[in-house]
């Protein structure tokens, strides 16, 4: 066949496969196009699972109706005129292609009207190249179009659509991913005729938070860390689960760079590495974080489906990510800022009742083989203020002779099963287990020795040789000095071949070959790689383990308040090394449910 130009509808609909995958694609490209119009309020209708009908309306500024028609041509666009336009998109759309794409595969209806003129304009489309001109119909400021009959002109693309609960849980998600974006938009979605969704506009925190309970979940909501950190011209805010609510799957991430949802390895890789120290081993993190930086320093122009982007200095991303994540976990800890203990006082009426409980539980007879001092020993001795507090008379609960300020566990009442402490605070009542709990303790002891004595290395007997690709032989080569830093010596031996001649001492019976090939496998895809050190942390987690208290060693309370208040100290103290939770607060109210009190 001789070279020959496409048809104008042909090229529409190549160019639709690319841009329109399934019902879901064409919601996600109106709805983003409503946004970048200013849309504050967003109506959506659906039907048949988006192959009969997708209703998008909205209030944004609307279309002139001598554009109606260019609307629908490609590459015709308001977003960007020239190439320094490309390289700072700030909108969700630009490159022309969404509405003819659609238009070639669907019967389309597109309504608009702007603020200056008096009545509304429509112009339709049914995949062929006749346009009909705009006529007048009534509508208010604003869009809608209407999309109906997806590929019924292309009987092979509209075979390959799923069930209709298929292509409805698609469209959700991208319900999901706009409304999360702009918490900002009212949004009013309707499935066959019955409301499924009316989020309304949240300007505030808390009806952000609200918004996100609706859409992810009440589990979701109520484990929420919130984080915000700027730096090297990057700002990252939003809120994470905490690691106890982890899920099997990937499915609750959710990134915005710029607003623009996005599915990025990078970025995904980050979070990842930062949660790993606190989470079961297969789970996945869930969030909904959002990323800015400087438009000029990332190419959204990188798929016709705008679902990925690329950084110009991917590195600087990763670690800022990587860091800002790794703070925000390790900063989980009892909070500080507890409410004054005032109304727990013995005679209250609240919490435990009795005056003379606080006597007896003073001097209930703990026998234990442990001391204070092997403790101390262990961990280093604690500030002036937690060791009065550990050693003071009357610890066990709240007294008018306590000081004012009660911290965040408050004390030790006493050991259950030899397994868990039970503690008073201002709250009510705080679970500790305690193996968990002095496993993160010791762990994070053992690390943070490791990083203030250095890593000690060994000489091996005979030095490892390692066969690889030419690109791998000059990045270990490139990095010398960074594994230096983490005890090996690795030197180039020709052009596809490596010699290890020296390893850190706690890595002798791991596979070496192995783990430097995993390495630099990281350091081409991410530009960093932490394999090394998760190696020697799971050796340091281990460690911590079997160095920890165990189940039923009976502590005195001086022991168990010494606990809590390095708890309080301790980075990551509310998981252990496996991700399993270490303590648990219940407050009077929930106890007083558990009796009926009040009723």
């Amino acid at each position: 066949m001789r070279i020959q130009p496409l048809q104008p509808q042909l090229i529409n609909q190549i160019a639709a496969g690319e841009v329109v995958e399934r019902p879901a694609s064409v919601l996600k490209e109106l709805l983003e196009n409503s946004l970048d119009a200013g849309a504050t309020r967003i109506e959506v209708d659906i039907e048949e699972g988006g192959k009969r009908l997708i209703r998008v309306r909205d209030n944004g500024s609307g279309i002139h109706h001598d554009d109606l028609a260019l609307a629908l041509s490609r590459h015709a666009t308001s977003k960007i005129a020239s190439l320094d336009d490309l390289e700072r998109v700030a909108s969700l759309g630009f490159r022309g292609e969404a509405l003819p794409s659609i238009a070639s595969v669907s019967r389309l209806l597109l309504q608009s009207r702007i603020a200056d003129d008096d009545s509304g304009w429509e112009i339709s489309g049914d995949g062929s190249e006749q346009m009909p001109a705009p006529r007048p119909v009534p509508h208010p400021v604003g869009t809608s179009i209407e999309v109906h009959d997806l590929f019924f002109n292309v009987p092979a693309r509209r075979k390959f659509l799923r069930a209709e609960a298929t292509e409805h849980k698609h469209l959700d998600a991208v319900v999901q991913r706009i409304a999360l974006s702009r918490p900002q938009v009212e949004l009013l979605v309707r499935r066959n005729r019955k409301a499924i969704y009316h989020l309304r506009a949240g300007q505030t925190a808390v009806e952000q938070l609200e918004r996100m309970r609706v859409l992810l979940g009440e589990a979701f909501a109520a484990q929420l860390i919130e984080i915000e950190h700027a730096a090297a011209g990057l700002r990252l805010y939003g809120w994470m689960a905490q690691p106890t609510f982890s899920r099997s799957q990937a499915d609750m991430q959710y990134f915005f760079v710029n607003g623009r949802s996005v599915r990025d390895k990078l970025l995904g890789h980050a979070v990842r590495q930062a949660y790993q120290d606190v989470l079961y081993h297969g789970r996945h993190p869930a969030y909904v974080l959002f990323l800015e930086i400087d438009a000029t320093e990332v190419d959204v122009n990188a798929h016709p489906a705008k679902h990925e982007v690329r950084f110009r200095d991917s590195r600087l991303v990763h670690d800022f990510m990587f860091r800002s994540v790794q703070r925000a976990l390790a900063d989980v800890r009892p909070a500080a800022d507890q409410p004054s203990p005032q109304s727990l006082r013995p005679g209250s009426g609240i919490g435990f009742s009795g005056g003379g409980y606080a006597g007896r539980q003073a001097g209930m007879p703990f026998q234990i083989s442990e001391q204070l001092a092997h403790y101390e020993r262990l961990h280093g001795v604690a500030s002036q203020s937690a060791d009065s507090a550990a050693r003071s008379p009357g610890v066990g609960v709240l007294s008018e002779a306590e000081p004012d300020t009660v911290p965040p566990l408050g004390f030790a009442l006493a050991q259950l099963k030899g397994i868990y402490i039970l503690a008073e605070n201002a709250q009510g009542l705080v679970l500790v287990d305690m193996h968990a709990a002095h496993e993160r303790i010791t762990y994070e002891h053992l690390k943070r020795s490791f990083r203030e004595d250095g890593i000690r290395s060994q000489p091996l007997l005979v030095p490892l040789t390692l066969a690889v690709s030419r690109r791998d032989a000059e990045e270990a080569e490139q990095r010398q000095d960074w594994f230096a830093t983490l005890g090996f010596e690795i030197d180039r031996n020709g052009p596809e071949q490596l010699v290890v001649r020296q390893i850190p001492a706690l890595l002798s019976d791991v596979d070496i070959a192995a783990l430097v090939r995993d390495v630099l496998a990281d350091l081409h895809s991410h530009g960093r790689s932490q394999r090394i050190e998760e190696s020697l942390n799971a050796l340091l987690s281990t460690m911590a383990c079997h160095g920890s208290v165990r189940a039923n060693r009976l502590l005195r309370l001086e022991e168990m308040n010494a606990l809590l208040r390095d708890m309080e100290r301790t980075e990551r103290s509310g998981q252990c090394n496996h991700g399993r939770p270490t303590w648990v607060q219940m407050s009077v109210q929930e106890l007083d449910g558990l009796f009926l009190r009040g009723r």
